[in-house]
């Protein structure tokens, strides 16, 4: 891990995140202004392994900059924050956030998590495209395409079909798309999957028959 971005408006802990990953050998670019973050993450966030991200910021709040984010890039993004309220926490995995930290929170576990993000990130890197029947996702440019034509996604549905497409002719359980798209402290219902699948199926067309109910199990993806 080389580089993140971080956008934090509290100086301090921004000078400690930034000393500490430092003697890790992660190079910290701090960004205290939302509206400034803002300007960056139109421009792209290449440069960039991860994105730690701060929710109450001036000019722009970090719920909108995440939208932005996962508008233009799947780079890893972790919240920290002092809003630890569970409305919070699932509007953060809602939008796309792979981690939600609530301050306090101890500097070497910020940065485990931080390095095992960017690490899988990176080693999925090379495909970029996932292709199963007719459905194609581009996980770079985050596009979606059914039969040929483009389906806009949101987040939650994009991140399923990622996962589902990953592991093509795999039995999946609701358990594990919680886990893998809501994060492992989602509290609430696994029907809550089901509702997502739904529109995911929906927005798929007829290459949303291709996602297969398996009774008590999950679902799986094949190629018809």
């Amino acid at each position: 891990m080389e580089k993140i971005l971080l956008i934090e408006d509290d100086t301090e802990i921004c000078e400690m995140i930034r000393n500490y990953f430092e003697t890790k050998g992660t190079a910290v670019t701090s960004i205290n202004d939302g509206g400034e973050a803002f300007d960056l993450i139109r421009g792209g966030t290449d440069d960039f392994q991860l994105v730690l991200l701060d929710i109450m910021l001036p000019d722009t709040d970090g719920f909108t900059l995440c939208r932005q984010l996962r508008m233009r890039s799947d780079i890893p993004v972790i919240f920290i924050t002092a809003r630890g309220r569970e409305e919070d926490i699932l509007s953060g995995y809602d939008l796309g956030c792979d981690d939600y930290i609530v301050k306090p929170f101890l500097l070497s576990v910020l940065y485990s998590k931080c390095e095992a993000l960017a690490r899988r990130a990176g080693g999925a890197e090379e495909k970029k495209l996932l292709t199963c029947g007719g459905i194609s996702l581009d996980t770079r440019t985050l596009r979606c395409f059914a039969c040929g034509n483009e389906v806009e996604l949101p987040p939650k549905e994009f991140a399923i079909l990622r996962y589902l497409l990953e592991h093509e002719n795999w039995a999946v359980s609701r358990d594990t798309l919680l886990d893998r798209v809501w994060g492992y402290d989602y509290f609430g219902s696994d029907r809550v999957v089901d509702n997502h699948i739904k529109k995911l199926r929906k927005a798929l067309g007829s290459a949303g028959s291709q996602i297969k109910t398996l009774v008590g199990r999950g679902y799986k993806l094949t190629k018809e």
